[in-house]
């Protein structure tokens, strides 16, 4: 499913519905891309950098297929994050990723719903493999692959973010 035949499908977890960005999560990227936090994934950015940036993850979509869904929390509705499925030019394999907006952080909230994208890879899309880049130094990021399963495989350079690792995701049928 490419081009025009867009359809982002919802998925839902105990606490979180994951679904298509919006222009109203903007406000919020921009916040998160223009701070110090966004240092591992490219920024900061200006806010004209950070749309371009939204624009994309909707971009992926139609591109590839699938993408990163936005979350939002099913008590209040607050957009948190974008978590999902990502495979830009440049990256070896599927990447399975996770960005948490300020004040998101330490709640679980990455590795629930990187669960759930995992699944979708898996079982809807038939992935036989997934790794999550993660910048050197991004400890957090390190803890949330391995809660999911994922074992550092080694570094690489990126032409974009320098210095990554790769941690590689369990298999289908092994997660």
């Amino acid at each position: 499913m490419t081009g025009t035949d867009l359809h982002i499908p919802h998925l839902q977890t105990d606490r979180l519905i994951l679904r298509a960005p919006r222009v109203a999560d903007f406000e919020r990227v921009a916040a998160f891309y223009g701070s110090d936090r966004a240092r591992f994934v490219g920024g900061p950015l200006t806010p004209e950098r950070a749309w371009r940036q939204l624009a994309a993850e909707a971009g992926h979509w139609v591109l590839r297929g699938y993408g990163r869904w936005a979350l939002e929390e099913k008590d209040g509705g607050a957009f948190v994050g974008l978590v999902g499925l990502w495979f830009p030019d440049g990256f070896p394999d599927p990447e399975l990723g996770w960005d948490l907006m300020d004040g998101a952080e330490g709640r679980g909230y990455a590795t629930e719903a990187a669960l759930a994208a995992r699944a979708h890879a898996y079982d809807t899309l038939g992935w036989t493999t997934a790794i999550s880049l993660i910048a050197k130094g991004n400890e957090g990021s390190c803890r949330v692959a391995a809660r999911l399963g994922a074992t550092y495989e080694r570094t690489m350079d990126h032409a974009a973010f320098g210095k990554v690792e790769i941690w590689r995701h369990p298999a289908p049928g092994a997660a």
